[in-house]
């Protein structure tokens, strides 16, 4: 009788952190181009229950500008702001849905003063303090029918969640209980994931995670730290995002290559070495069959697309945002900065990867419009 030997897979203890730099079927392709002249970063976009598609981001107020004429949106804005599409190439904006004015709590109007000695580029009296909005995400959560907004504020404030009491995404928003006295999550970057099951979790800068209560009021657990193949020294990683393909969870985070003495790149960055020049800003990605972990070896899944969200079209079509980030030496190559793009990207061998193919169908339609 023959024997029948089970094998375990075991993950191993750390993920590679070599950085396929240069390889053209990972990079943002060269047919790319931003879908309006809006500045922003961290650009957002997802598929609305309404046959819209929705998008936000990190935006400078408007006509505020360092004295060089460089937009900015560092040490202040006025708010959260969104448009809308039927087709991902014409944008119709739907203006201002959340401001600092009119709409945040105590706690989010008070900012955080400069340092000492600290002066912002424009010198005046909004420059005083922090108080800008960063990295807002747009949800539907389809279990309960609610639109929730999620951002963070710089200085160390933290992260939010807000609520559209009108049931419509334009709102307007207010805070849910969880955040309507203190941050929900103390660090930049919340994210929103709801599964297939209706459970919804906030994922959390630097690798947290916490599900939220049923009436999405309150987080329903403490934050807690995903399970991870990690590199042999973690890196600064930002931009988390979770989705699901194919029954897996799929963890996206974005990490700096940097460049090494032989030539080659790693995500290994040295904070304290300045000779480590920043290069492209990658997302990376890792998988799991518990959305809680263990995740996988990570993998560089886009190269120079980082801080970005993926989402299916109407049609069934996977996307991911990317907003054209000016730094790196990567970034060098763009003629055009911080405007909101979208990449075709595709499923190959279970691995997530840029579409070519579908880039150029798409911006040679966007050139022709």
């Amino acid at each position: 009788m023959p024997v029948c030997i089970r094998l375990l897979w075991t993950a191993p203890a750390y993920s590679n952190p070599v950085a396929p730099v240069g390889d053209p079927a990972l990079t943002v392709p060269a047919a790319v181009v931003p879908v309006m002249d809006q500045w922003m970063r961290d650009t957002y976009v997802m598929t609305g229950p309404d046959g819209y598609y929705y998008m936000t981001g990190t935006t400078a107020t408007p006509g505020r500008t360092f004295p060089a004429g460089r937009v900015h949106c560092w040490d202040y804005n006025d708010g959260l702001y969104l448009w809308r599409s039927k087709n991902m190439q014409q944008w119709e904006p739907m203006g201002r849905i959340w401001s600092f004015d009119k709409d945040a709590a105590a706690w989010q109007q008070k900012g955080k003063a400069l340092e000492p000695g600290a002066m912002s580029p424009n010198k005046d009296l909004l420059d005083s303090f922090y108080r800008a909005v960063w990295a807002p995400e747009l949800h539907y959560i389809k279990s309960k029918k609610k639109w929730l907004l999620i951002a963070c504020i710089n200085g160390g404030i933290g992260s939010f969640v807000l609520e559209s009491t009108s049931g419509k995404p334009e709102g307007p928003y207010r805070n849910i209980k969880g955040n309507m006295y203190k941050a929900i999550f103390p660090n930049i970057d919340l994210s929103l994931f709801e599964d297939d099951n209706g459970e919804v979790y906030l994922i959390g800068h630097n690798h947290f995670i916490a599900r939220m209560n049923k009436e999405l009021s309150d987080v329903a657990e403490p934050f807690r730290k995903l399970e991870e193949t990690p590199y042999p020294q973690e890196p600064y990683i930002e931009g988390v995002f979770i989705t699901r393909h194919e029954g897996r969870y799929q963890l996206l985070q974005t990490i700096w290559s940097v460049k090494k003495a032989d030539g080659t790149f790693s995500y290994l960055r040295n904070d304290k070495n300045k000779q480590d020049s920043l290069y492209s800003y990658d997302v990376v990605v890792a998988e799991a069959d518990n959305i809680y972990g263990p995740y996988g070896p990570r993998y560089a899944a886009i190269l120079q697309g980082g801080h970005n969200n993926i989402f299916k079209d109407l049609n069934g079509y996977w996307w991911s945002t990317t907003f054209f980030n000016p730094r790196g030496i990567m970034g060098t190559k763009f003629t055009v900065t911080c405007r909101p793009g979208l990449v075709p990207v595709k499923w190959t061998d279970g691995k997530l990867r840029p579409d070519a193919g579908r880039a150029a169908t798409f911006y040679d339609a966007l050139k022709s419009n």
